[in-house]
């Protein structure tokens, strides 16, 4: 079977089990194994098996739904584990996923490990809360994240927070995915240690265990809070009260340096959409708007995000909206690094991304363009959620020219009621942006 026919075959059972389960129908059992069977060691398999059924049900932020994950992936992790039983599996992540408060003496607490949700923008939104909840609660133990390296250059600066690497390839094969956990497991085993678990993927959205039970607190999510309009960083505030009694942890982020700006006031903008072109907005959308923000007679720093297709789209966006010489930048680095020029900026514009995230963490006025969500309930989950102003653009039609007003206007109504100063990250080194 050649690639294309395979990725065709792999994309469509993907499909057909993601339906199933969406109607409330019995899924196949014979297509979930040979799905899983192909992804152990093929990519297409694996991104078809996490991109299109995994997240296909944890985005839709449904209880059942978040039932019928446990039940499938359990299915597919014994199938590539032989050490571990699907029943028990299943089992044990209706234990984990019902909140219990913690009981036990603080002071007693050693190591807590905080798990990276792996992308970049959900560890800002949900996972810096649950450090901050771990550093209040637990003033004496130390405070472990356990991530990839481009998630820890978040906190790199945070003398309480050490790091644990844990590399989670997003891109890799379900075998390759699932080996993630047994390095956690290792690291973690440590005395007088907790686990904090905001729903990552290093575990499978809590399904692998990686420490004693009794040690291991699993924020579900997907579910919890259901009947509620809150984001998920609202849903996880609430959750550390209630597990930690911790009643106003805060999102933040604290990279090791603070790349300086010395060019004057100037706009944030990020065209990334995380390899997810439904949440793009087609041409001329993006070289319209830079056009318009270069009417404020700010400069505009535009993330060329991990290079590749994004690069180029930045790149063509940048050429064609006709800026003034040097009106317009770009930048190229590491997100750590554009992070701390977001938090210095009067105001930060792009779609629905990690860089909204890291803008309403630090207070920064932000307008977001969100489009491409499967239901309206993971639009309100994901919305960013702050102190500063914050506008949203909620697109359902992405081919309307009428996008491109309701962000223009978003844009006037938050630049309105940004502050007259700009933000800055306090207590780290600076060195020379490079744009």
């Amino acid at each position: 079977m050649s690639g294309s026919i395979s990725s065709r075959q792999d994309a469509e059972d993907a499909a057909r089990l993601l339906e199933a389960c969406l109607r409330g129908e019995p899924w196949s059992p014979e297509l979930l194994r040979e799905l899983a069977k192909r992804a152990a060691d093929d990519l297409g398999a694996s991104r078809a098996l996490f991109g299109d059924l995994a997240e296909g049900l944890s985005d839709r932020f449904e209880s059942r739904l978040a039932e019928v994950y446990a039940e499938l992936f359990s299915e597919v992790i014994a199938g590539v584990l032989p050490e571990f039983a699907a029943s028990e599996l299943a089992a044990r992540y209706r234990r984990v996923r019902a909140p219990r408060r913690f009981t036990g003496e603080a002071s007693r607490v050693e190591n807590v490990f905080v798990l990276s949700r792996v992308t970049l923008g959900a560890d800002i939104a949900v996972t810096s809360l649950v450090l901050d909840a771990a550093k209040r609660r637990f003033p004496k133990a130390q405070i472990w994240f356990a991530a990839g390296i481009k998630s820890y250059e978040l906190f790199a600066g945070d003398p309480r927070v050490r790091y644990l690497p844990v590399g989670y390839g997003r891109g890799g094969t379900l075998r390759e995915r699932l080996e993630a956990a047994d390095r956690l497991r290792a690291g973690v085993a440590r005395p007088a240690s907790l686990v904090i678990d905001p729903d990552s993927r290093i575990t499978q959205l809590g399904l692998l265990p990686v420490c004693p039970e009794e040690d291991y607190f699993f924020f579900e999510s997907r579910s919890y809070g259901q009947d509620s309009e809150e984001s998920l960083t609202q849903l996880t505030r609430r959750w550390l009260a209630e597990t930690f009694d911790v009643e106003d942890a805060e999102a933040y982020i604290a990279p090791a340096e603070r790349v300086a700006w010395e060019h004057g006031p100037f706009i944030t903008v990020s065209l990334g959409v995380g390899e997810n072109l439904a949440k793009r907005i087609g041409d001329p959308f993006e070289q319209e708007l830079l056009r318009a923000l270069t009417q404020t007679d700010l400069v505009v720093l535009v993330d060329e995000g991990p290079g590749g297709e994004e690069a180029e789209r930045v790149r063509r966006a940048v050429a064609a909206c006709e800026a003034r010489p040097g009106q317009v930048r770009t930048f190229r680095g590491w997100f750590a690094d554009f992070a701390t020029l977001i938090a210095q900026s009067r105001l930060y514009v792009g779609y629905d991304s990690a860089g909204q995230h890291a803008a309403a963490a630090c207070g920064v006025s932000l307008v977001c363009v969100f489009a491409g969500y499967p239901c309206p309930r993971m639009f309100t989950r994901w919305r960013p959620t702050g102190r500063g102003p914050i506008e949203v653009v909620r697109v359902e039609d992405p081919d309307s020219p009428a996008v491109l007003e309701q962000t223009l206007a978003a844009v006037g109504r938050a630049s309105a009621g940004a502050e007259k100063v700009l933000h800055r990250l306090k207590s780290v080194p600076r060195r020379p942006a490079k744009p």
